[in-house]
């Protein structure tokens, strides 16, 4: 919560003052916000704003823009770039600034500030007076969108079109009160302030039979996560302001009272979990917070709730005072804005678990979280439970400044029904069509589906994404479309950003480390880390986004609609194509059946995906063909030293993607002497890794690609583990996974859970199998210079055990 910080009002305005009183009292009693729009020049839109402010006694007033000599010193300000820093407090007045000469209007940050305005308060809007134009007015960028340009665009440059249909959105809403320039007081619709028909809300408190519960459905969700049964796991589905955050904190409390010793909650900051961490106090208050860990005893035994970033969960789970078999309930909240692949691991490894998420807003995309994981829930806890709130708690039902952010950020934005797009797709072909970004940013009935499409297909979707996809400099959009003309379905996006073409003194700069222009993440990244100057130089088209309805994958949309980009390239004389993703195996595969080879790998994982960026490339003439032959064997020479070092706490399903690409070594004459020592009982693992290593590459390499994604499943992985099983086929995730883990990042452990022996045992196995393998391979070799070809040749498939 944050300190009250009264602003006093010497000067106020009478009218003014009573204009206010009225409508807060109305907003009160429904349990609203307010949102006061006043579009006017810098001077006489700040000097409103402190009217306004000195009109009512604020008990905390927030201004989020940058520092003005007209602000009081006992008035909080906050730049837009600190305002998620907010999350957890609240606020009776925001005023959001984007007409100073210095500020701009930042989605993420309007987005996130808006969530904290208490039930009865205000945030006004302060823009310029053009935003009252429908045509006419000289639209130029605000001061926000240098983080939007980027070399060799100045800010300046840059089009308008999200701006523009944020005014026209405002003009056209009845959610909140305008007060333009030439009007002494606001105009106000009638209808957010007075309604003789209103009832007060009769979803809070009485009307609840839980009385720590506010809701019908937050009640329905504490009993739930309260008792939660092995391998049930509960999925809460909310709004925001639902009271989610609070339930996980109500049933948190519950399950200690009930004898749980320790329960773990994970999200990406501790700030997300604030209202989990105050509902514990006031239900236990014996207890005591210490950081990020709350303990209380209970019938005279310790308890507590701990907080964990994601990357410390499954660490958490190694420590000696944690059983394997029976580890803490894990809560994990905001769960859209983890990895999925994160996500299914820990689905297996807890018997007792929760993902609650928000739907909508810059915390995650709940929708986009469902569609990945549904799949992992259904096959490995088929009995899993969703849960929904729908009820506000926060604020009432219908809640203007809710409705209004909605519209304005298109966090609302919905795919297609899946039966019309899977009937259009079977009954009409596919037309692929690149869009004309100021005719899509006036046509809400496109730019909907459209923005949806990212939404459900990318785990964090941010606000800011739709003014990139308006307005960022050099980006093209390719729309794929199912159906007759006039009932035309969306059923593809895919996003293309050019880059590169740096001048040759600047690309050298950048080579050597002295210059980082913004943008241009593939040209920069290989010419910088890769060392590869002509990357600089080059120009490349970057797909930054594909996404494909859910109802249509596996049709080969996502490929066609690769194809219409090259095709394009060519068009327009250039020959590079390129892409950077979150590593994880299904997306490499994907991308190297479109020809693409991988070109460089980041040593750390990235905060937005929890993995290690991976850049990939195609070539689409001979020259750029060989210019990405090169940075790709840069890359297969330099991954096994990699693998053992910065790279060793990898997936190794992630490694297995990676190692099969590059060509197939030969072996040697004596490697199956030495390989056969070691099988037989010679030797040690720490001796023969190198020999293991090269055999086991060769196998890998010549499995065909076809095969590979089922080898590297992680759904199908259920852990890292050789031990159990008779006569285990390699080819499966969880003996793949082992043999990388063991042979590349020298954790032998993956080998087996029980000791040196068994590792050394299982290491022998494998040992026996590659040779099998090699003498099979070999007769099969032989045979064919004999001119004995007796159809697809049979694969052996190493083994870890007999």
């Amino acid at each position: 919560m944050s300190t009250p910080t009264s602003v006093p009002t010497p000067q106020a305005d009478s009218a003014l003052t009573q204009w206010l009183a009225d409508r807060r009292d109305g907003l009160s009693r429904r349990r609203w916000r307010g949102v006061l729009w006043i579009a006017d020049d810098a001077s006489n839109a700040i000097r409103k704003a402190m009217a306004w402010i000195a009109s009512a006694d604020w008990q905390s007033p927030l201004w989020i823009g940058p520092e003005l000599p007209e602000l009081p010193e006992s008035l909080a300000r906050l730049s837009a770039s600190r305002a998620r820093s907010q999350l957890g407090s609240e606020h009776d007045l925001v005023v959001f600034d984007t007409v100073s000469a210095q500020s701009g209007f930042d989605p993420d940050a309007f987005g996130a500030i808006s969530g904290t305005v208490l039930a009865g308060g205000w945030l006004v809007l302060l823009t310029p007076k053009h935003w009252l134009k429908p045509t006419g007015a000289n639209w130029l960028p605000d001061a926000d969108y240098r983080r939007l340009a980027h070399w060799p665009h100045e800010a300046e440059t840059l089009s308008t079109h999200y701006l523009q249909r944020l005014a026209g959105r405002l003009r056209d809403s009845a959610n909140l009160a305008m007060w333009p320039p030439d009007t002494a007081l606001p105009l106000s619709s009638s209808a957010i302030f007075y309604d003789s028909e209103f009832e007060p809300d009769s979803h809070i408190n009485a009307r609840v039979d839980d009385s720590d519960c506010l809701t019908r459905d937050q009640a329905a969700a504490v009993s739930r996560l309260t008792r939660m049964r092995r391998r049930r796991p509960v999925v809460l589905i909310a709004d925001r302001g639902r009271g989610k955050s609070a339930a996980l904190g109500i049933a948190a409390a519950r399950r200690l009272m009930q004898g749980e010793r320790r329960l773990w909650i994970t999200a990406s900051s501790v700030v997300a979990v604030e209202a989990v961490f105050e509902r514990l106090a006031q239900l236990l208050p014996d207890g005591r917070r210490d950081s990020n860990r709350f303990e209380v005893t209970l019938d005279g035994r310790m308890s507590c709730v701990e907080w964990l970033l994601p990357e410390q969960v499954t660490a958490a789970l190694a420590s000696a005072d944690i059983d394997a078999q029976s580890p803490p309930t894990l809560f994990v909240d905001e769960a859209a804005a983890i990895p999925a692949a994160r996500l299914i691991a820990w689905l297996r490894r807890f018997p007792r678990i929760a993902f609650a998420t928000t739907v909508h807003g810059y915390e995650g995309t709940g929708r986009g979280f469902e569609v990945r994981l549904r799949d992992a829930l259904d096959r490995l806890t088929p009995e899993w439970k969703r849960l929904t709130l729908q009820t506000p708690i926060r604020w009432g039902a219908g809640d203007p400044l809710e409705t209004l952010t909605r519209d304005l950020l298109c966090l609302d934005a919905e795919i297609e029904p899946d039966d019309s797009v899977s009937n259009a797709v079977r009954e009409a072909s596919v037309s692929y069509e690149w869009l004309d970004r100021e005719s899509l940013a006036g046509d809400e009935a496109l730019l909907n589906p459209i923005f949806g499409l990212l939404v459900q297909a990318h785990y964090r979707t941010s606000p800011s994404d739709l003014r990139q996809l308006l307005d960022g400099p050099d980006v093209q959009l390719l729309a794929a479309f199912a159906g007759e003309a006039g009932e035309k379905h969306v059923v593809g996006l895919c996003v293309v950003q050019q880059e590169g073409g740096f001048d040759a003194e600047l690309a050298n700069a950048i080579y050597h480390g002295q210059r980082r222009p913004r943008g241009h993440l593939l040209a920069q990244s290989l010419a910088t880390h890769g060392g590869f100057e002509a990357a600089a130089l080059a120009c490349w088209w970057r797909i930054m986004r594909i996404a494909v309805h859910p109802a249509v994958r596996r049709r080969g949309l996502g490929a066609a609609m690769i194809e219409q980009v090259a095709s394009a390239v060519r068009g327009h004389g250039l020959d590079r194509l390129g892409v950077s993703f979150g590593a994880e195996p299904a997306l490499i595969h994907f991308w190297r059946q479109q020809g693409f080879s991988t070109l460089r790998i980041g040593l750390t994982r990235e905060a937005s995906s929890g993995e290690p960026a991976q850049m990939m490339g195609r070539g689409l003439t001979l020259d750029a063909e060989q210019a990405m032959a090169r940075m790709n064997a840069d890359h297969v020479s330099q991954l096994p030293d990699l693998l053992a070092s910065e790279l060793r706490d990898i997936e190794p399903l992630v490694a297995a993607a990676w190692l099969h690409e590059g060509a197939v070594a030969s072996l040697s004459d004596d490697l199956p002497e030495r390989i056969a020592w070691f099988a037989a009982g010679g030797g040690e693992l720490a001796l023969v890794r190198p020999w293991l290593r090269l055999a086991w590459l060769a196998w890998w390499r010549q499995q065909p690609p076809t095969s590979v994604p089922q080898a590297l499943e992680v759904d199908r992985a259920g852990g890292f583990s050789a031990d159990g099983g008779e006569n285990p086929d390699l080819t499966e995730a969880p003996h793949v996974a082992a043999a990388v883990a063991a042979l590349f990042q020298y954790r032998d452990g993956a080998l087996s859970s029980r000791g040196r022996r068994e590792q050394q045992g299982a290491a022998r196995r494998l040992a026996a199998t590659l040779l099998a393998w090699i003498a099979e391979n070999e007769g099969e070799k032989a045979g064919e210079k004999g001119g004995k070809i007796d159809g697809e040749p049979n694969m052996v498939k190493p083994q870890l055990d007999e």
